[in-house]
């Protein structure tokens, strides 16, 4: 938390200084205007062609101090939001609040683990490790978080992470330049349905026409300022009239062009500032290298592309400028130029534009697990191996107040299979989503709340908190035998890590824990490594079938002082107290 401390008084600073000076050069610039109009007036009244020259130096001054003002703009901006990214850390660090967007629209109830294990929505993972600012990048880290990676990846993951982790002034500059593209994913598919929109090549009349006509415009101006003569004035007239004329021709496809286009051009400059940031940075993991690789193309890094179709972009606004477009069409045909330049955009790097903000979704998403990394020192990158060797040593839910949190002791080797018994808020479910939460953690390459970690990783299957489907009319019994059948058959194709909490509660008693060990024995019999909690010690009398597969473990509840106290902590064997029944007597229920 100090490292965001000390940030938040180093941004502070240069957030003023530089509102300081943004303040003095917009004045500078007033007063090169009223100085503009000052020397225009004294020429009128005098005819001194000093005046005009001090006008012109005017003029020239305001157009500097118009760049240095925009600069001065872009970085008080980027210094206040980089004031508004530590701030938001040390309220997130002090559980004050989660400032960040929590990817309800991701929620899939028909997912293997997502709803079970609370990925998505408020106060989910995801809402946890969410450092992303841009549209594909919120994008990446869902889809990163719905699925098991080969190891392969999952190591080149661990090695980006780890690098990543100790940048923390590149990571926070690279999520302050996303959160001011103010990017969505209206901008993001505008951008995409521009570059794979394919327009025919525009007539090549219009083509001889925009190098014709104001090749004789300005023929007959430079004519006009020679000879002096009138009738010249009348050709210039007729040939900025064909000017519009020729544009008239092509507004349809300019408008085509530029159709759901509205603020592209700032958007993709902030995606050029994304990639360049990218582009410029020293990586050494192979992952961020390889990367870092792709963003060249044809000879030219990939943010200079970018940069050039935004400027095309911007220039084809004029269009809506009334008095511009005629001016500027009218003389040499400007929008038509910019359109030809924007379809020789299109057709060379098109292809590419998805792949380049592709690259900066990835980068978002590493840093995001990053930044969990470097908040949680006392997470452990586990090793990975090929052996189904799973073992934690102090694990717990990396969503879990660290100061309160218990961390418990687990392996899933020799024995694969653990039956976990438990009375009501003794741990169990909690230590289940532990073990669900790391395992897919450890599937991205992430780090895992754990002091030490082995594990080989396996697709993840749970059922555990499903939802009655009221739109198709499924009683919450059904959706479970559904998820039930779901595990079954992708245990037919790979082994995977299983996840049962209290199955079978929409039956009688007898049906429940008869359904629930033939259940357990079809799991172990392929191949299965996980745990299943439950309240039936019979079901835990199938370790006696299987001792070299099943084993019990529990969490107990202890009486202390006529009070009932749970220690979160795991133990071998077969839960003996009865907290319900002391609760009830406690309580004068019975």
């Amino acid at each position: 938390m100090k490292a965001y401390q000390d940030k938040i008084e180093i941004y502070s600073e240069l957030y003023h200084k530089t509102n300081k000076k943004y303040n003095s050069i917009s004045l500078l610039r007033l007063l090169s205007i009223f100085l503009l109009l000052f020397f225009m007036f004294n020429y009128i009244k005098t005819d001194k062609i000093l005046y005009v020259i001090l006008a012109v130096l005017s003029f020239a001054g305001f157009i500097f101090l118009m760049k240095i003002h925009s600069r001065l703009s872009f970085q008080k901006l980027l210094a206040d939001t980089l004031l508004k990214i530590n701030r938001n850390e040390i309220i997130f660090l002090k559980r004050e609040n989660k400032p960040f967007e929590n990817g309800v629209e991701f929620i899939d109830f028909h997912h293997p683990y997502a709803y079970d294990l609370d990925i998505f929505g408020e106060h989910s993972l995801f809402q946890n490790l969410n450092r992303t600012a841009t549209f594909v990048g919120k994008k990446t880290l869902a889809d990163l978080l719905l699925h098991t990676l080969p190891q392969s990846e999952i190591l080149e993951n661990q090695e980006a992470v780890n690098e990543l982790k100790d940048k923390l002034e590149w990571r926070q500059e690279f999520q302050a330049l996303g959160i001011m593209s103010q990017d969505s994913k209206k901008s993001y598919e505008a951008i995409n349905y521009w570059a794979s929109f394919k327009n025919n090549s525009l007539p090549k009349v219009l083509n001889a026409l925009s190098f014709i006509l104001p090749t004789l415009f300005f023929g007959f101006l430079a004519a006009y300022f020679i000879t002096s003569k009138t009738i010249i004035l009348s050709y210039l007239t007729y040939i900025f009239i064909a000017n519009l004329i020729v544009l008239g021709r092509a507004v349809k496809r300019i408008q085509s062009e530029i159709a759901k286009a509205d603020n592209v051009d700032k958007i993709i400059k902030q995606y050029s500032l994304l990639i360049e940031k990218i582009e410029n940075e020293n990586f050494q993991s192979k992952k961020l290298l390889r990367l870092q690789e792709q963003l060249v193309f044809k000879n030219a890094k990939a943010s200079q592309h970018l940069k050039q179709l935004s400027e095309l972009f911007s220039r084809m606004d004029t269009i809506s400028n009334f008095v511009t477009a005629t001016l500027f069409n009218g003389t040499f045909l400007f929008n038509l130029h910019v359109l030809k330049a924007l379809l020789k955009w299109k057709e060379n790097y098109s292809s590419e534009i998805d792949h380049w903000v592709s690259i900066i979704g990835e980068i978002e998403a590493l840093n995001s697990l990053a930044n969990l990394a470097y908040n949680n020192s006392d997470f452990v990158f586990p090793e990975i191996n090929s052996e189904y060797k799973i073992e934690f040593k102090n694990l717990s839910h990396p969503l879990l107040n660290p100061v309160t949190r218990i961390g418990n002791d687990t392996n899933f080797y020799p024995l694969s299979f653990v039956i976990l018994t438990g009375s009501n808020m003794s741990g169990k479910s909690t230590f289940l989503r532990s073990l669900g939460i790391n395992m897919v953690l450890s599937g991205i390459g992430s780090v895992v709340c754990a002091s030490e970690a082995k594990v080989h990783p396996l697709p993840v299957l749970v059922s555990m908190r499903l939802s009655d489907s009221l739109s198709d009319s499924e009683s919450y019994f059904f959706a479970e035998i559904k998820r039930l059948k779901q595990i079954m058959d992708e245990l037919e194709n790979k082994p995977a890590f299983v996840l049962l909490d209290e199955i079978l509660r929409g039956t009688n008693s007898d049906d429940k824990r008869n359904g629930t060990i033939e259940v357990v024995k079809k799991i172990i019999s392929k191949k299965a490594i996980g745990a299943i909690a439950t309240h039936d010690i019979e079901v835990c009398l199938t370790t006696n079938e299987y001792p070299d597969i099943l084993t019990n473990q529990c969490f107990e509840a202890e009486i202390q002082n006529n009070e009932l106290h749970f220690d979160y902590k795991l133990r071998n064997g077969i839960c003996k107290n009865k907290s319900a029944t002391f609760l009830m007597q406690k309580m004068g229920v019975i």
